[in-house]
């Protein structure tokens, strides 16, 4: 038999329903924990497009928003890598990656 996990996700909202607060859990793990920002993507197999949810609370700084986007690019770049072994499409977005860092001030150019 398959093994099967849940993993959880709770949003407290404001009375605009905006997102206050923000915690996981999985079945599978003690570990829970809260956060200020999330990104979901799912993959529609008989539509051939991929669904996003982004979600982050209203006391996330732009700076943090930005670090968040930095390293989930950094991110999808390893799975470039690791899942489809495709080195040079990977190197390509760690390159933008970088080039993103640059200009939202998260990396200092080398230059300056």
């Amino acid at each position: 038999m398959a093994k099967k996990t849940e993993i959880n996700i709770t949003v407290e909202l404001d009375e605009n329903n905006l997102p206050i607060k923000m915690q996981w859990s999985s079945s599978d793990s003690k570990e829970t924990g809260a956060v200020k920002g999330m990104l979901l993507s799912l993959w529609d197999e008989k539509e051939k497009n991929s669904m996003h949810l982004h979600l982050w609370t209203k006391d996330m700084m732009t700076d943090e928003m930005k670090q968040f986007m930095h390293q989930t690019l950094l991110g999808e770049s390893d799975t470039i890598k690791r899942a489809l072994g495709d080195e040079k499409l990977a190197a390509s977005l760690y390159d933008y990656s970088h080039e993103f860092a640059l200009q939202a001030g998260i990396l200092k150019n080398a230059k300056e």
